[in-house]
């Protein structure tokens, strides 16, 4: 088993992995609330997950993925009224409508990106009940209180114990100064209190009964529920976006601590944002593009659509816990890079052993495996990957040489971390008029060679030239003339 270190958000460093339970992942993300369509920073967040749970499969860890689905209790700034009931006021829906539109587009969306489907993805909805005896449990451990029908989390009293602030590195002192004064919070003890359950005005769409009266769940609270629910009270790795740190997974901490009185987590992993032109994507400047306009081009920010392929390979590019910047410039180079590593992989099938090997793919192999295992270092196994292209560019010509066995090596290796580790797709439509191109272009190669027999050197040339004109590149060799697009 190869060792593999994880950078540490509760530690801020790089650890050892260990899991709990030798050759077993239990691995938590939080997933979308869906009240509208998943947009492309949520995708960058749950693409590196699919990485990381791809390459624990890979490493031959049984890995059970939970990703939950919040269909209730999102509170907008912990006010009377969560963001799928806002939406279905306003579209005159049923919650459930909104949450049944939009979670469907979430799953074709990822399946677009080639993501894995995680092994349980549970809804908030599908565990209220769970989320009233938790909360129970917490009221009888001291830690939270009822007033006028809602329930909040006691910070400061929990804080006597605990430290409320271990996984942000925020002090207590510090949460009060910043709190703002919101709309609901006059029932609280202390401003930075969180729900865990929220009384239900009339208006309220979503409502369930519960000892404290007719309410809904607060929202950090059902992704300790699933979380322990699914995993345990103890678990490898919570993963989620850089800004779910606080207050979101901060409270799910001091939640599981409050009822279970042991840390939840072993490894806090948070993905970093992604920006567009370098700026925060916002819809109301125009700073923004959704997944579909991409496949389309339909939008002011880009010159041409691209396919999930490209958009999952620019991803990939950067490191998940840097923020990355999307524009037409970037996505245009990534493109040339997805065709260019593309190409190489269609190539390797034709490579011919030989008798000796003038290329160490056995050290080759190993950085692929040492960029994977620092943390997940992608933008290093791409560019161990593109070392790999050169190889397979040097053996088609005849200058590097590999025996059956490491040809053999190589090529699993190279299918391994191309579409087992990094999902990437030899895009179907990009193939398929590759296949249609090298059909044409062979036929000319063939008119050429008929031409050169014949003594036309005119037409030849022509022909030559025509070809280099489309970026089309020829190479004339012993064994007859082959092409390369760039």
């Amino acid at each position: 088993m190869q060792t593999l270190t994880i950078y540490n958000s509760l530690t801020n460093k790089k650890e050892i992995f260990k899991p709990l339970k030798e050759g077993y992942v239990g691995m938590y993300v939080c997933g979308p609330t869906v009240y509208s369509n998943v947009h492309l920073g949520n995708v960058r967040t749950f693409m590196s997950f699919d990485m990381i749970y791809r390459y624990f499969l890979h490493l031959g860890y049984k890995v059970r993925y939970v990703r939950n689905i919040t269909d209730a209790g999102h509170l907008t700034d912990d006010s009377d009224e969560d963001k799928i009931s806002t939406k279905a006021r306003l579209e005159k829906l049923e919650p459930m409508e909104i949450v049944q539109r939009y979670t469907v587009d979430f799953h074709q969306i990822l399946q677009k990106f080639n993501l894995i489907p995680p092994s349980i993805e549970p809804t908030a909805t599908g565990h209220i009940v769970e989320q009233i005896e938790a909360i129970k449990t917490i009221l009888e451990n001291g830690l939270a209180y009822e007033v006028n029908g809602s329930v909040y989390f006691d910070v400061l009293k929990y804080n006597e114990t605990e430290n409320y602030g271990i996984l942000s590195k925020r002090k207590i002192e510090d949460a009060i100064e910043n709190t703002r004064v919101l709309e609901g919070q006059s029932d609280k003890k202390n401003p930075q209190d969180f729900a865990l359950w929220k009384k239900a005005e009339p208006k309220h769409i979503q409502r369930w009964d519960s000892p404290w009266g007719i309410g809904f769940p607060g929202w950090h609270l059902e992704c300790t529920v699933m979380s322990t629910k699914y995993l345990g009270e103890q678990f490898d790795i919570h993963g989620g976006g850089m800004d779910l740190k606080f207050p979101h997974h901060e409270c799910e901490i001091a939640q599981s601590q409050a009822c279970n009185h042991v840390a939840p987590v072993k490894y806090w992993m948070h993905g970093n944002m992604l920006t567009m032109n370098g700026k925060k994507m916002s819809k109301s400047t125009g700073n923004n593009i959704l997944p579909n306009e991409i496949f389309t081009g339909d939008n002011k920010n880009i010159s041409k659509a691209y396919t999930a392929s490209v958009v999952r390979f620019f991803m990939m590019q950067a490191h998940y816990r840097s923020i990355l910047d999307f524009s037409d410039d970037a996505i245009l180079a990534s493109e040339k890079g997805y065709n260019r590593l593309m190409e190489a992989v269609n190539l390797i099938n034709n490579l011919k052993p030989s008798s000796s090997s003038s290329i160490d793919i056995k050290k080759w192999k190993q950085q692929c495996y040492d960029a994977m295992n620092d943390d997940f270092n992608t933008p290093i196994l791409i560019a161990n990957l593109f070392e790999g292209v050169k190889f397979i560019n040097l053996i088609n010509d005849g200058k590097e040489s590999l025996t059956i066995e490491d040809l053999n090596k190589f090529k699993t290796t190279i299918d391994t971390f191309v579409y087992d580790v990094l999902g990437l797709e030899n895009n179907a439509d990009g193939a398929d008029n590759s296949n249609k191109l090298g059909g044409v272009v062979e036929i000319l190669l063939q008119l050429r060679k008929e031409a050169r027999e014949n003594k036309d050197w005119a037409l030849s040339d022509r022909i030559r030239d025509e070809l280099i004109a489309l970026g089309i590149q020829l190479k004339d060799g012993k064994e007859g003339t082959t092409f390369s697009v760039g």
